[in-house]
């Protein structure tokens, strides 16, 4: 891991356990600082397996609730980071993993990929989360197709959802498929980081062939997917906006 890369995660977890000094017991903040201090310094991997499942039984569930200065202090140390929705298990969580020495990448990637391996809901969710904040972040793209892939909303919101990491290291068929899905769970657009930089004609011509069927089978379109399509295919926008009635 270089320099700058190892100075950055030990700024983010700095800020995390911050966060969590005002809003944990001393007895789950001291558990944590052991955890993290055992898994920095090479503990077995079954220490950082262990406690990641544990965090809840310290930390609790809880809402963070951070303020809007500590969202600024989060977005100017790494750009689109929004934890606006972030729990307390859910920073633990991240802070084990960024905990655990990246050095020798292929043993850190493989050892988060056990962890999702057997991952619950929760488990998944803070890693989504965390993807951004995460040494070697180019080296998930997979895993976070997959996440755009399940079938359970919440895990899904989790990678698309104030979060930087899809709009930086997905390729334009990943992203489209993501906003493709959002619209079929219905999972607001405009809370997807990055979604007007991303916009492509690729996507604005899936997104008409989704409006379209949805209309000719009187079911509803969102209007936010207008707003993706119109400066690529405005003409066909209006038509359709016309035939159906949609205009506002």
């Amino acid at each position: 891991m270089s320099n700058q890369t190892n100075t950055r995660v030990n700024k983010v977890i700095n800020l995390l356990l911050k966060w969590l000094e005002t809003r944990i017991s001393n007895k789950g903040l001291g558990w944590l600082n052991q955890k993290t201090a055992e898994i920095s310094n090479g503990a077995l991997d079954k220490i950082l397996f262990t406690s990641y499942s544990a965090v809840p039984r310290y930390l609790g569930k809880e809402k963070l609730d951070l303020s809007s200065e500590e969202l600024e202090a989060a977005t100017a140390l790494v750009t689109g980071w929004n934890p606006i929705n972030w729990t307390l298990d859910q920073v633990g969580r991240t802070t084990l993993l960024l905990s655990f020495s990246s050095t020798d990448v292929a043993k850190y990637v493989a050892t988060l990929d056990k962890i999702m391996a057997v991952a619950d809901v929760g488990e998944a969710i803070a890693f989504y989360q965390s993807l951004p904040l995460l040494p070697h972040p180019e080296k998930f793209q997979l895993r976070a197709a997959e996440g755009i892939r399940t079938n359970m909303t919440s895990v899904f919101n989790a990678v698309a959802h104030y979060n930087p990491y899809p709009a930086i290291y997905l390729d334009d068929l990943a992203w489209n498929q993501m906003v493709l899905k959002a619209l079929f769970v219905a999972s607001p657009l405009h809370l997807i980081y990055g979604l007007e930089s991303r916009n492509n004609q690729q996507l604005s011509q899936m997104l008409i062939d989704y409006a379209q069927e949805r209309l000719a089978a009187n079911r509803t379109v969102s209007p936010e997917l207008w707003e993706l399509v119109m400066p690529f295919q405005p003409k066909i926008v209006s038509e359709l906006k016309e035939d159906y009635k949609l205009w506002r």
